[in-house]
């Protein structure tokens, strides 16, 4: 539980970090398009300590999701945006309102319920079926991501954060599904492409969402889709469970840290 929220951390902030990145590169005197304002971001320490905190995020989900429940990492993960909005409101001198400092007690409230309640991870192995699923699932929403363009004006934002939320739940199921780490047993395991497909759609599908209108919908989108999706194929499918006669207190948590995350939506992109 401590990787899943230290995984929660380093995303939160690199997110800000990034942010500022992108504003100095804005700002430093050069001409060109998205291309060359990246470049400058990129010569900022501020964004390679953003990308050096995600690649930190990134072992300590793994740690998190080989030792703790599903739903326990996914909703870690989703109070990324209660430190995404600390974070800016430090850094970035956001304003948060009073309900969104309550929901950030909220968040944590829930994930205390969380680690209290959480048990071992489930000792089911996964199927051969969830590992294809699992990649089908990865490539359709890829489709989504590279077809986002042409959607209906109405409601893309949302149809594509739940992709994206999808996208990151696949990422999520598939470190559980991955039983060696050695060459040929990566290569052999369809889970492993789930994972890499997987997390490169739902990065696409999510910008081509922020693209297209409020950041609010597409990141609640992405918070229900990555969160509920996996908890229930982690307590279903792989065995999932709670401390003896803590179940209710773990549904609890989760109801709460999630709709918490919710309120905080519109940190899914730092504020310009």
């Amino acid at each position: 539980m401590v990787c899943a929220l230290g995984a929660a951390v380093c995303f939160g902030t690199a997110t800000v970090l990034q942010a500022m990145a992108a504003r100095a590169a804005a700002d430093a005197p050069g001409r060109g398009g998205e291309a060359a304002l990246l470049l400058r971001a990129v010569r900022q320490w501020r964004y390679i300590a953003g990308l050096a905190l995600d690649g930190l995020g990134f072992v300590f989900q793994v740690a998190a999701l080989r030792s703790v429940p599903i739903y326990a990492v996914g909703a870690a993960l989703a109070a990324s945006l209660a430190v995404t909005a600390v974070v800016a409101a430090r850094l970035l001198r956001v304003r948060l309102s009073g309900v969104e400092w309550a929901a950030v007690g909220v968040v944590c409230a829930g994930l205390g319920m969380l680690g209290l309640a959480s048990g071992t991870e489930g000792e089911r192995a996964g199927s051969d079926a969830l590992r294809y699923a699992m990649l089908a699932t990865a490539v359709g929403v890829l489709v989504l991501g590279l077809l986002g363009g042409r959607l209906p004006e109405r409601g893309p934002g949302l149809v594509l954060g739940l992709g994206a939320g999808f996208g990151f739940g696949v990422v999520e199921v598939s470190v559980r599904l991955i039983d060696e780490v050695s060459v040929g047993a990566l290569v052999g395991n369809a889970a492993t492409y789930a994972l890499v497909v997987g997390g490169g759609a739902a990065f696409l599908a999510l910008t081509s969402g922020l693209q297209r209108g409020a950041v609010t919908v597409p990141t609640a989108g992405m918070v229900i889709g990555e969160t509920i999706g996996p908890a229930v194929i982690g307590v279903v499918w792989l065995g999932d469970r709670t401390r003896e006669g803590l179940g209710w207190l773990a549904v609890v948590g989760f109801g709460v840290a999630v709709a918490g995350a919710l309120t905080l939506a519109r940190f899914g992109e730092a504020p310009d």
